[in-house]
């Protein structure tokens, strides 16, 4: 059986130690050396950045977040053990967990360490398709004879040299498509490499949950749950026409990927869909004059983005977290695609005018849907709405004295 030592990385046939430098951490699969689609996650990214940054973190546990009524961006896996995970309440991480050290997160620099991953990645194939800072999917299809290797020791290689020259780990996942790339990469963190074969795929996806299946929220698990579908077996002993009558077209999806089968390709610089900034209070707040305060920041946040992008959106969203921590959003479709904070919050403001409920709220976000590359084109005003125009020239202007002089240079006073 096909092998290689992810230490010395030697290939040889399967035994349990290497024998070139005798050690156990040897990758053996009857595949290994013909599949090509790989997902490359991180392990804890944003904490392994801190503790490579401060060494005396090393043994301490770690959570990234903000504040006491934030939720946890990551956590080390030595928090993990207390039952500490992602978007979790601090209140109720700090509870599990109350000897951990708590840091706020530093996007700007973990960007920077993500561009010095997606280098290394480039280096090895075009094909990369990123699905946050931490995690992308790769396609080596083609690139051992450029190599003069095989994609699993190419990536083998990848780990080796993320972990000793940029100083965090991740771990791998090698299959035949994105799907089972993706599960497989999860299989054995940290520092992990797994394989799922063609020759084992029905097998190994028999009795996993619908949980599993990309897409499948409380929302559609409730759902499948109630017609008695629980398992992937299940799902395929349905068939693709009942799954259908109940999920639509969403339903024939999920069919092929209980089988197995995915047939979307690794697509480099996938199009965002949306753009979002969202803050979360200190205190839970029910005053709407406070709310609307905080969501032209986020409008602004949000603009900020857009511009930078290029983009506009043609959907306006407003996203509201209750006090018990359930979600509330409203939406409506713009007459006009639009990047401006001015539209953006008009629309939001409106939005959150006609909800039922006060609140009080802990968290409040704006953001556009429906992007599109941007036209230059801004509104001029109407019957409805006259300054328009004149609001869209305001907000260009204080945007360019932003680039002259600094982003706080000029400000509006709702902004305050």
């Amino acid at each position: 059986m096909p092998a290689l030592c992810r230490d010395c990385l030697s290939l040889f046939d399967a035994g349990p130690r290497c024998p070139s430098c005798g050690r156990g951490r040897v990758l053996a699969h009857p595949e290994l050396f013909t599949l090509s689609i790989a997902h490359l996650d991180c392990d804890s990214f944003y904490a392994s950045v801190e503790k490579r940054d401060n060494p005396e973190l090393a043994s301490r546990p770690l959570i990234v977040g903000g504040g006491t009524r934030g939720v946890v961006s990551t956590c080390c896996y030595i928090a993990r053990i207390s039952g500490v995970r992602s978007a979790m309440p601090m209140f109720q991480a700090l509870k599990l967990c109350p000897d951990a050290v708590v840091v706020p997160p530093r996007m700007a620099h973990y960007a920077e360490v993500s561009r010095a991953i997606r280098a290394k990645m480039a280096a090895l194939t075009p094909l990369i398709e990123p699905l946050s800072l931490d995690e992308a999917f790769l396609d080596l299809t083609g690139t051992a004879r450029l190599h003069h290797a095989p994609p699993a020791l190419q990536l083998a290689r990848l780990l080796r040299e993320i972990e000793e020259e940029i100083g965090v780990t991740a771990s791998v996942g090698l299959s035949h498509n994105k799907f089972l790339a993706k599960i497989a990469s999860d299989l054995d963190k940290p520092r992990g490499f797994s394989v799922i074969g063609r020759g084992e795929t029905a097998n190994f996806l028999r009795d996993k949950p619908v949980s599993i299946l990309w897409g499948v929220g409380e929302a559609t698990r409730a759902t499948l749950g109630r017609a008695g579908l629980r398992t992937l077996e299940d799902i395929r002993r349905a068939g693709v026409r009942r799954l259908v009558e109940r999920l639509g077209s969403s339903g024939e999806r999920l069919w092929h990927l209980a089988r197995g089968e995915d047939p979307r390709r690794v697509t480099p610089d996938a199009p965002v869909k949306s753009v979002s900034n969202e803050t979360t209070f200190e205190s839970d707040i029910a005053d709407r004059a406070a709310l609307e305060r905080h969501l032209w920041i986020c409008c602004e946040k949000t603009a900020d983005r857009m511009k930078a992008k290029g983009v506009q959106g043609r959907t306006a969203v407003l996203k509201l977290r209750r006090a018990d921590f359930s979600l509330l959003t409203r939406q409506q479709r713009l007459e006009e695609p639009s990047q401006l904070a001015d539209t953006l919050f008009r629309v939001t403001q409106a939005l959150m005018a006609t909800l039922p409920e006060a609140g009080p709220f802990r968290l409040i976000g704006a953001g556009y849907g429906d992007l599109s590359p941007a036209d230059g084109r801004d509104p001029v005003g109407d019957l409805l709405d006259p300054q328009a125009g004149a609001r869209a020239g305001a907000e260009r202007a204080m945007d360019a004295i932003r680039a002259k002089f600094g982003k706080d240079a000029i400000m509006r006073g709702r902004g305050f």
